[in-house]
């Protein structure tokens, strides 16, 4: 439920409908506005008796909200939702951002070298694995601490904020002493307590969509984040399962604008993951920039072929750095600048 509050209702009148909420033993959330103060009401099971709420002094309109992800919802923040990383800001009216490196951290030599290319290059901020959830058991799965230890050292030669994966709650407190913006991995999207370790952090959380997962089901797994008290959420488009065997993943474009009128947090597109060939990743990242995404992930490697993970659709540094000058001109025609 959403409680919407007149204009000229004052602190009083606002405190007196928590309260009331408070009374009913529910969660009263309240959001303001520039115009005026709303409500969110959580915790609730089913409908709710809005008569002892409807006719408190300052109480413009009460709204019934059926949805599983009411934090998430533009219902309860018809505002957008910028997420700030170490003064990169991602979201509405701000230039789409950059996200570039290796799938994998696999040495010093190797992330220094790629982070220093794509800053060149015009990247914002710097991605790569240290804990890497793989299909299978005996594949490379990361460098771990040691792995942290080398992006951080990146981010001291480049300047740039770096990015990595999260798998389990009892590491959260670790990769946050490294990462800058942590990112829970398709794999992990309903994994709930380790996103409600990440609501109890408040470091921005990039997350992405599960391979099988509902448009709903994905907002969902972002309320758990929220509704633990970290707003700083960034969604991730990266591809989902079909029938469709010629890619890795079939991406979802049509999800961009959908996620634009159905939440107010920022959405992203990974096109690396979602299709599997270096080939397409270009002309997928400019179309996600099109469809309005607020930012793109790309995976870059120094030398794709001896890459110890996803290789094949990881771009060279000469192909990212052709990228970034087609979408230095794509920003220029949307309106962004170059």
């Amino acid at each position: 439920m959403l409680i919407v509050m007149n204009h000229k209702a004052g602190p009083k009148q606002i405190e007196a409908v928590v309260k009331a909420v408070e009374t009913m033993g529910l969660t009263a959330a309240p959001i303001p506005g520039s115009e005026r103060t709303a409500i969110g009401v959580l915790g609730n099971k089913g409908y709710v008796d809005d008569t002892t709420i409807r006719h408190l002094p300052g109480v413009q309109e009460v709204i019934h909200v059926s949805k599983p992800y009411k934090l998430v919802s533009r219902d309860f923040h018809p505002r957008n939702s910028i997420v700030k990383v170490c003064g990169v800001s991602i979201g509405e009216g701000k230039r789409p951002v950059v996200v570039a490196g290796p799938c994998a951290v696999e040495g010093e030599e190797q992330i220094l070298k790629t982070a220093r290319a794509v800053k060149k290059a015009g990247a914002d901020l710097l991605r790569g694995g240290a804990f890497k959830p793989r299909t299978g058991p005996h594949t490379f799965q990361g460098m771990r601490e040691e792995g942290l230890k080398l992006l951080a050292k990146a981010r001291e030669a480049t300047g740039l904020p770096i990015v990595t994966e999260v798998m389990s709650p009892d590491t959260v407190g670790l990769v946050a002493e490294y990462a800058d913006l942590l990112q829970v991995g398709a794999r992990n999207m309903q994994n709930f307590e380790l996103l409600k370790e990440l609501g109890r952090i408040q470091k921005p959380v990039l997350l992405k969509r599960g391979m099988s997962a509902t448009l709903e089901e994905f907002l969902a797994a972002a309320e758990y984040i929220l509704a633990e008290g970290n707003p700083h959420v960034i969604l991730c488009e990266r591809g989902i399962r079909t029938f469709e065997t010629a890619t890795r993943n079939t991406l979802d474009l049509a999800v961009v604008p959908l996620i634009r009128e159905m939440s107010h947090l920022p959405v992203m597109v990974d096109p690396s993951h979602a299709t599997g060939r270096r080939s397409l990743v270009a002309p997928m990242a400019k179309a996600a920039l099109v469809a309005g995404a607020h930012g793109v992930l790309v995976e870059v490697h120094p030398e794709p072929e001896k890459a110890l993970s996803d290789g094949p659709q990881s771009l060279t540094f000469h192909g990212f750095d052709a990228l970034m000058d087609e979408i230095r001109h794509l920003n220029a025609f949307l309106g962004f600048g170059g």
